[in-house]
C-alpha cells in the first residue's frame, strides 16, 4: 500500500531549526520547504508504523504549533514481487 499525507507545520519561528531537524530524523517524514514559522512536510507509512501515528508524534515536538493535513493519497500497490535473476558463476 502507499500512504502520503502533506502536512503543513506552524512551529514557533524562533525554533523552526530544531524543529525541522527533529522532523527530518523522523522515520517516515521529511521536510520539503520552510519559511516564517511553515514546514511543509511529507509523511508516508513505514514498516513499523502508519503515517497517522508519525503525524500524531510531530504535535509533541516542542516548538510544533500546529499540524495540518493538507493532502492525502492512498493506493493499493501491486504486492507480485519481480522475479529475481538466477546468480551466474
Amino acid at each position: 500500500m502507499l500512504n502520503i499525507c502533506g502536512c503543513l507545520v506552524h512551529t514557533v519561528p524562533a525554533r523552526m531549526a530544531e524543529v525541522v531537524e527533529a522532523i527530518n530524523a523522523t522515520d517516515g517524514a521529511e521536510v520539503h520547504a520552510q519559511e516564517d514559522g511553515r514546514i511543509v512536510v511529507t509523511v508516508e507509512d513505514t514498516d513499523g508504523r502508519l503515517a497517522s501515528e508519525i503525524i500524531m508524534d510531530l504535535h509533541q515536538i516542542p516548538g510544533v504549533i500546529t499540524v495540518t493535513l493538507t493532502y492525502h493519497h492512498f493506493e493499493e500497490l501491486d504486492e507480485t514481487p519481480e522475479p529475481l535473476a538466477e546468480p551466474t558463476l
